[in-house]
């Protein structure tokens, strides 16, 4: 049977692609090799589903570090509020938490997914599940999709929205990857982001803090040279194997990145009270210890940093904790608040791109025409989401980038196979 246009992959730029194409008159077939459409959507935002962030569009473009430039002409025709208006016109009613994000006003990410759903059956989007795709046949005219069983369905235009091969369980397991390369594409070299890191240092092996969970804090990724290449404000926890939380996976990619270029350790720092001055600090403990000589050093400290951090500290510059304040010179003082503000440590790698939420890496942008998602390379081929080398951190950007180019892989698609927008 002959289609217009075939959208490969059920994630959410695999069925915002479908419905702009049906929505343009295309005839439409989407394949999902899995059981369920939308798997990564109904466990995003921890199964609330994160659409997308309101933002301004540089400041969502910026939470965008891999390739997010890219998407500038993208988001001239279709951004993050346009997607906020296409769920409200479907009756999914969204609200705003920190930082922008966007949820569903139910908190159930299957408001989303039952709406995608709905709307595909309402455009008459015939839907194959369970369905792999062995390989495409590229020809001049048209295209062909072969199955396990060689059966062969042919097209007018393909849509290639497979994802990448984090979080394969929800079926990202890098099939595209081959389809593309076969087009003539470039995939570049893939790897984990947003993803825990893993250290050897002794306080990690020894388990010291493990399950120490530390809020709001600063942690920076040095270069090779020492220099900062970026700091991120935000909540972190020590693990068995290394560090993870919101903080680590935002610095994990510059990280990835610098063990890339060959270096075998990063050095990171963690600076626990990143809202208050390294001189002003000690002096003010150094007044507290003066005013009360006789109370334990422990106690003096209290409530300044959590208490195993500081339990680690103390043992670190060799201190106990009953030691009174008279005991301590300002010296120590000044090396104790050093390590609050300048917790220095290295770290050796990251969990496997299984583990890791987002795939770095991926089919070339600079193969593909920044505001259609066409492939300069193959007429009647479109790419869209996270098999694109394009990645962003989490609080809905990668969603927001995947559904963006969801909307012009599919709408001009459906252009290409000769149907108007």
């Amino acid at each position: 049977m002959e289609y217009d246009v075939i959208i490969i992959g059920g994630g959410p730029s695999g069925l915002m692609a479908s419905i702009a194409a049906a929505e343009s008159g295309a005839k439409c077939l989407l394949i999902e090799k899995g059981s369920k459409l939308g798997t990564k959507l109904a466990i995003s935002g921890g199964g609330r589903c994160n659409v997308t962030n309101r933002l301004p569009e540089d400041e969502v473009i910026k939470h965008i570090p891999g390739n997010g430039k890219f998407l500038y002409s993208a988001f001239s025709v279709f951004n993050n509020y346009d997607i906020i208006d296409f769920f409200e016109k479907m009756g999914v009613a969204l609200k705003e938490e920190d930082h922008g994000r966007m949820f569903p006003v139910t908190n159930s990410a299957k408001t989303v997914v039952n709406a995608l759903i709905s709307k595909l059956h309402e455009l008459n989007v015939k839907i194959r599940m369970q369905t792999e795709v062995k390989t495409i046949n590229y020809n001049e005219e048209e295209h062909t999709v072969v199955l396990p069983d060689n059966e062969k369905i042919t097209c007018k235009s393909i849509v290639i929205a497979v994802g990448g091969k984090a979080v394969p369980h929800t079926g990202s397991t890098g099939d595209g990857y081959a389809w593309a390369e076969k087009a003539g594409h470039t995939v570049t070299k893939l790897y984990p982001t947003e993803v825990a890191l893993t250290s050897s240092e002794p306080f990690i092996k020894q388990k010291q803090l493990q399950g120490l969970s530390l809020r709001d804090v600063a942690l920076t990724v040095l270069n090779k040279k020492g220099k900062p290449i970026i700091t991120h404000q935000m909540d972190m926890i020590f693990t068995h194997f290394g560090i993870s939380g919101p903080a680590v996976l935002r610095c994990s990619q510059f990280v990835v990145k610098e063990l890339m270029r060959g270096r075998f350790e990063v050095t990171m720092v963690l600076d626990l009270l990143p809202t208050q001055n390294e001189d002003v600090l000690v002096k003010e403990l150094w007044d507290t210890l003066q005013l009360n000589p006789k109370r334990s050093i422990k106690n003096s400290f209290k409530g300044i940093v959590p208490e195993r951090f500081l339990s680690y500290i103390f043992e670190k510059n060799t201190i106990t904790e009953e030691q009174k304040a008279a005991t301590i010179s300002k010296e120590v003082i000044r090396k104790i608040v050093h390590d609050f503000k300048h917790f220095t440590f290295l770290v050796n790698g990251s969990l496997s791109l299984k583990k890791a939420f987002v795939t770095g890496g991926g089919v070339s942008i600079k193969e593909i025409v920044p505001n259609t998602m066409q492939s300069k390379m193959m007429h009647g081929l479109y790419f869209c989401g996270e098999i694109l080398d394009i990645h962003g951190y989490t609080g809905g950007y990668n969603i927001t980038s995947a559904l963006v180019t969801g909307r012009l892989a599919g709408s001009n698609a459906a252009l290409e196979a000769g149907h108007v927008l």
